[in-house]
C-alpha cells in the first residue's frame, strides 16, 4: 500500500511541478524526499526507483550537469536537424511582433495580457465620419449600374470618395489626410461593403501601396510632394508587385532594374533601366503613380561592390516614357479598377526609389512589414461587412417571404444557414476590430493577418452562399434590384488575392507562426547560427520545460482537473478555459510535429494545415470572448456566443483528430491523441436551440439584430440609389402588427369563411375587410404592407437582345 502512495504522490507532484513549468529544482526535491521516505518505511524498491529518478532530473535538468554531456550532442543533433532559414524567409519572420498569438502557442495563454489591450471607441471625427460620408458614398451605389452599365463607380462619386479624403484615411493631417485609427479604417471600409467595387476602391490605397510605404520609408522630399496629394485624390496609387510568373513566391519576381547612367529632365543622371511585366493591380487603368516592385541589380559597380542588390521599390508618374499603362483585366463579378503595367527599358532617376539610394535592395523587409497591417485590415473588413449586410437581407427577406401560409424564416431548414450566417459575421466583426485594436496599441500581427485574411474571407464565402440559398430565386436572377448576386459573384477575388487562400493556411500561418510565436525556436535558431551552446542549452532546456508542461496542462484539463482560473464572467468562462486546455494540446502538437518531422514539416503542407486551423480557431474564439466582455450585451446574444464559440472549438477540435489520424508516426499520434483528448471530444457542435433562436431574433425586429447590422448603410435618404436593407428593416418594424393578421385571414380562408378564388394576399385582404373580419385600419396597413412586400420579392426582367454586346449577333427565335 505504501508503494502504491509513493509512485501515486510522486506521479501527481511531478504533474503538478511540470504543469506550473516550475524547473528541476522542485522535481529533484519531490523525489529525493519521497524516496527518503520509502526507504525509511520499508518500501526500499520504490524508494531507489526514486532516487534513480531524481538522478536523471539531475543529470537533464541542472545546467552545471547536463552542459558537460547531454547538451553538446543535443546541439550536434539540433545543427543537422533544424530547419534552414533562408534570408528572405529570414526577413518574413522578424517583420511584424508577436502578441496574443505568442501565448496561444505557449499552451498556458495569459488572459489579462489579451484584456490589457483596452477597446476604445471611435472618436467622433471617426464615428461621424462612418455616420455621415459613409452613408452617402454607399447611397451612390448601385451594384447592377456599377458592374453592367458602368463598369465604374459613377463620376460624382470618385469626385466624392476624393473631396472627402476616402483615399488619406492612413495619412497624417499634417499631409492633409484624416489620420484615422486602425479600428475606424476598419469601420469604414465594413461599412463601404455593401458594394465591393466601393470597397476595394478605398480599401487598396489605404493598404499596402505607396501610401504606407511612404509614410515607413519614404525621404522628406518624397513625403512632402506626394502624401498631400494622395490625401486629397489629385494622385492615385497603385502597386505593382505580381506579374505572369510571381504570385505567392513574390520573391521569385523577375523584373529587372539595373543601375546605369541616363537622360532626364534634359540632364545626365545616374538611374535604373527598368524592364517589367505585371498583372492583376488594382487601380492600375486608372493610377497617376505607380509603385513598382523589382530586382535590382549593379553590374558595372556604379553603386559598389553589390552586383545583386535585391528586391526595390520604387515610385514611378504615370507618364513616364516607355511604361505602358491604361489597359484593364475583368475581375470576376466586380468591375474595381484592375489592370496590367508592362515597360521595356524604362530609365528612372535614383531618387525616386522609395527612401531614396540608401533604401535599395530593402524592397522585401519593406513589403513583408507593411503587409501584416494592411492584410489585417482591407480584405477581412470586406468580408466582416458584406456579412452584416448578408445578415442582414437574409433576415429581412426570409421573414416576408411566405410559404405554406408562415414565413420561411420559421422553418427549420432556412433557420440553419440564417443561423450561420450570423454567427460567422459575429466572429468576423469581433475578429477585425479587436485586431485593429491591437494595431493600435502598436502592435503589428504578421500572423494574425494571415489568420484573419484566409478565415475571414472563408467565413465571407460561406456567408453569401448561405444568403444566397435562402434567397433562392430572388437573388440568382440578376438586375437592378439584386443585391445580392453580383457580391456572390465577385467573393473569388478576396479568396485569391493578398496571399491565396490555399497558400495562406497550408504554408503561413503555422508555418510563419511555429518560428515567430513560439517561445524559443528562434532562440534556438539563433544559438545555431551563433554557434552559441550556453543559449542554446537554455533555450532548448525551457522548450523542453514547455513541452512537458503543455503535456500535463493538456491531459489534466482534459480529464477536467484544475481548470485555469480566468477573468470572464459565467457565459464566456468555460469557452476561456476550453480554450486554455486547446492551447496547451496544440503547443505540444505543435513540438511533437515540429520535432518528429523536422525540416519535413515543410513539405507537409496539409499537417500545417491542420495545426494552423487549430490556431486559427483559438485566435477568433479569444477575439470573440475579448469583444463580449468589453462591450453592452444584448437579448439573445449570449445564445449567439454559445452557438460561436461551440462552433469555432468543435473546429479545432476536429483540426487535431484529423492531424492524429494523418501524422506519419503513428505510435506519436495515438499518444498525442490520449494526452489531448483523454476523453473523447469534448466540444460539440451547436444545439438546434440555439439556432432556433438565433435565426427568429435575426429576422424579426430584434436588439441583437440591430447590434449586428450596426454601422451598416441601413437608412435610405432623398437622392440615394435604392436600399433594401432600410426597406427590410421597415418591413421588420411592421411584420410584427402583420403577422397576426395573416394568421387570422388564413385561419379565415381555410374554414371557407373567405372566397375560394381569393388566392392572391391582397384578394384576401379586401375579402377579410369586407366580411369585416378586419377593420379599416388594418386593411389600409395590409394593403401597403402587401405592396412593399411585393416589391421586395420582385426581379428584374430585360429585353430579348439586352444581354448581347454584338445586337448583329442576335438569333431571333420567334420568326413572328
Amino acid at each position: 500500500m505504501l508503494e502504491l502512495l509513493l509512485i501515486v504522490v510522486a506521479l501527481a507532484g511531478l504533474v503538478w511541478i511540470m504543469r506550473r513549468e516550475a524547473g528541476a529544482l522542485p522535481a529533484l526535491g519531490l523525489l529525493l524526499i519521497l524516496g527518503a521516505l520509502g526507504i525509511i518505511f520499508g518500501a526500499v524498491t520504490v524508494g531507489v526507483l526514486l532516487w534513480l529518478g531524481a538522478l536523471a532530473v539531475a543529470v537533464c535538468g541542472l545546467p552545471t550537469l547536463r552542459r558537460r554531456w547531454l547538451t553538446p550532442r543535443l546541439f550536434a543533433a539540433f545543427k543537422k536537424s533544424a530547419p534552414k532559414v533562408s534570408e528572405t524567409e529570414r526577413i518574413a519572420l522578424e517583420a511584424g511582433s508577436v502578441a496574443w498569438d505568442g501565448e496561444l502557442f505557449s499552451g498556458r495563454p495569459q488572459w489579462q495580457r489579451l484584456l490589457d489591450f483596452g477597446t476604445t471607441q471611435l472618436s467622433e471625427e471617426e464615428q461621424a465620419f462612418v455616420d455621415n460620408q459613409c452613408s452617402v458614398a454607399a447611397g451612390m451605389c448601385n451594384a447592377w449600374e456599377i458592374a453592367r452599365t458602368r463598369a465604374d463607380l459613377p463620376p460624382e462619386l470618385w469626385d466624392y470618395l476624393k473631396r472627402e479624403g476616402f483615399f488619406g484615411m492612413i495619412i497624417p493631417k499634417r499631409y492633409g489626410g484624416l489620420e484615422f485609427s486602425a479600428k475606424a479604417q476598419s469601420a469604414v471600409l465594413q461599412k463601404l461593403a455593401v458594394n465591393e467595387t466601393l470597397m476595394v476602391t478605398v480599401g487598396v490605397p489605404n493598404s499596402l501601396g505607396p501610401g504606407e510605404l511612404l509614410l515607413k520609408y519614404g525621404t522628406e522630399e518624397q513625403k512632402d510632394h506626394y502624401l498631400p496629394r494622395l490625401a486629397d485624390g489629385r494622385e492615385i496609387p497603385c502597386f505593382g508587385l505580381t506579374g505572369p510568373r510571381a504570385g505567392s513566391d513574390a520573391t521569385s519576381l523577375p523584373d529587372v532594374g539595373v543601375v546605369c547612367r541616363g537622360k532626364h529632365n534634359g540632364e545626365d543622371v545616374l538611374g535604373l533601366k527598368l524592364t517589367f511585366e505585371k498583372r492583376w493591380i488594382t487601380l492600375a487603368p486608372i493610377a497617376t503613380v505607380v509603385g513598382l516592385a523589382f530586382r535590382m541589380f549593379d553590374p558595372d559597380g556604379l553603386l559598389g561592390d553589390t552586383e545583386d542588390l535585391g528586391i526595390t521599390c520604387a515610385l514611378i508618374p504615370r507618364n513616364t516614357q516607355g511604361m505602358e499603362i491604361g489597359r484593364r483585366h475583368h475581375p470576376i463579378g466586380s468591375p474595381f479598377m484592375n489592370g496590367p503595367i508592362r515597360g521595356q527599358d524604362v530609365f528612372i532617376p535614383l531618387d525616386w526609389i522609395i527612401g531614396g539610394t540608401e533604401m535599395a535592395g530593402q524592397g522585401w523587409r519593406m513589403l513583408v512589414e507593411c503587409l501584416s497591417v494592411g492584410r489585417c485590415i482591407t480584405l477581412p473588413s470586406g468580408a466582416s461587412g458584406i456579412g452584416r449586410y448578408a445578415l442582414g437581407w437574409a433576415g429581412g427577406y426570409t421573414r416576408i417571404r411566405r410559404q405554406f401560409n408562415l414565413p420561411v424564416a420559421e422553418m427549420e431548414g432556412v433557420q440553419e444557414p440564417l443561423a450561420r450566417i450570423a454567427a460567422h459575421a459575429y466572429i468576423a466583426q469581433a475578429a477585425v476590430m479587436q485586431t485593429a485594436n491591437t494595431i493600435d496599441h502598436g502592435v503589428k500581427p504578421a500572423v494574425p493577418s494571415a489568420i484573419l485574411k484566409s478565415q475571414l474571407t472563408e467565413f465571407q464565402r460561406n456567408m453569401l452562399a448561405d444568403a444566397m440559398d435562402v434567397h433562392g430565386g430572388r437573388t440568382v436572377t440578376l438586375g437592378p434590384r439584386n443585391y445580392l448576386g453580383i457580391a456572390y459573384a465577385a467573393n473569388p477575388v478576396s479568396i485569391t488575392v493578398e496571399g491565396a487562400n490555399i497558400m495562406t493556411r497550408n504554408l503561413m500561418i503555422f508555418g510563419q507562426g511555429a518560428i515567430r510565436c513560439h517561445p524559443y525556436v528562434l532562440d534556438e535558431l539563433a544559438a545555431k547560427d551563433n554557434d552559441d551552446l550556453p543559449a542554446f542549452d537554455k533555450a532548448i532546456f525551457r522548450h523542453a520545460g514547455m513541452v512537458f508542461g503543455n503535456a500535463a496542462r493538456a491531459f489534466t484539463l482534459g480529464l477536467g482537473i484544475g481548470k485555469p482560473s480566468v477573468p470572464f464572467d459565467e457565459i464566456a468562462a468555460p469557452y476561456a478555459q476550453e480554450v486554455a486546455r486547446l492551447s496547451a494540446a496544440f503547443g505540444l502538437c505543435a513540438d511533437a510535429a515540429m520535432a518528429s518531422l523536422g525540416s519535413g514539416l515543410k513539405k507537409r503542407e496539409m499537417l500545417s494545415a491542420r495545426l494552423g486551423d487549430v490556431l486559427s480557431n483559438l485566435y477568433l474564439t479569444s477575439m470573440l470572448l475579448k469583444q463580449w466582455h468589453e462591450s453592452d450585451n444584448v437579448e439573445h446574444e449570449a445564445t449567439l456566443l454559445h452557438y460561436s464559440c461551440r462552433t469555432l472549438l468543435h473546429r479545432a477540435e476536429q483540426a487535431f483528430i484529423e492531424l492524429f489520424d494523418n501524422l506519419p508516426n503513428r505510435a506519436l499520434a495515438t499518444t498525442l491523441s490520449a494526452i489531448a483528448m483523454p476523453l473523447g471530444r469534448r466540444c460539440h457542435k451547436p444545439h438546434d436551440r440555439f439556432t432556433r433562436e438565433i435565426a427568429h431574433a435575426v429576422s424579426t425586429d430584434s436588439a441583437l439584430r440591430r447590434k449586428l447590422i450596426e454601422n451598416t448603410w441601413n437608412t435610405q435618404e432623398a437622392g440615394q440609389k435604392d436600399n433594401p436593407l432600410a426597406r427590410y428593416n421597415a418591413l421588420l418594424a411592421d411584420s410584427e402588427r402583420a403577422e397576426p393578421l395573416y394568421r387570422r385571414i388564413a385561419k379565415a380562408y381555410g374554414k371557407g369563411e373567405l372566397p375560394a378564388e381569393a388566392l392572391h394576399p391582397e384578394q384576401r385582404v379586401e375579402a377579410a375587410w369586407e366580411a369585416g373580419l378586419i377593420d379599416e385600419d388594418d386593411a389600409i396597413f395590409m394593403r401597403r404592407f402587401e405592396r412593399e412586400v411585393l416589391e421586395m420579392l420582385s426581379v428584374d426582367d430585360f429585353a430579348f437582345d439586352a444581354f448581347a454586346l454584338d445586337k448583329e449577333s442576335v438569333v431571333w427565335h420567334d420568326t413572328a
